[in-house]
């Protein structure tokens, strides 16, 4: 009789593969998942759940084409905060959310505060976010940013690492 893992968070080579097939294709079936990493369907599928139900998946997700989606430019934003205090890091934080068009933000160490990354449609788009959207958020003193020319690698994939 096989015993339980002793904890949750051991991944053995079999769990290590599921992993990587379901980051490229989080839409398999099952079936051909279990025959992917040599496991028969219902094996495959507690695998799943117990990878999904321990964390290490989650979720999954369409990847939207930008250019169809009047998203064509990414930009990304430098945020210097006027002060230093909790208040402020989370008044600026509360507003960052629930912004649509930033796709991530996040607090970082350095010469600035924060690194946003938006998608707009164009130019004006962004000229609008950035003078009478990001500018006006709780505390924020200056920005810089970057106009993306070219995409050359975007990626949400994780390596998963091999057994020690």
């Amino acid at each position: 009789m096989k015993t339980r893992r002793a904890s949750s968070r051991e991944l053995d080579k079999i769990d290590r593969h599921i992993l990587r097939v379901l980051q490229q294709e989080g839409r398999i079936s099952y079936v051909e998942l279990g025959e992917r990493v040599g496991l028969s369907t219902t094996p495959c599928m507690e695998r799943v759940r117990r990878l999904e139900r321990d964390k290490f998946v989650l979720g999954y997700g369409a990847r939207l084409n930008p250019q169809k989606l009047q998203a064509n430019l990414l930009v990304f934003v430098e945020i210097s905060l006027s002060s230093k205090s909790a208040d402020i890091f989370d008044d600026f934080r509360r507003a960052a959310i629930k912004l649509p068009h930033v796709l991530e933000c996040h607090l970082v160490s350095g010469d600035f505060d924060y690194l946003i990354k938006a998608r707009i449609s164009e130019m004006a788009s962004y000229r609008k976010l950035l003078g009478d959207i990001l500018l006006k958020l709780p505390g924020v003193r200056e920005s810089k940013s970057y106009i993306v020319m070219e995409e050359i690698k975007e990626t949400l994939a994780i390596p998963v690492p091999d057994e020690n």
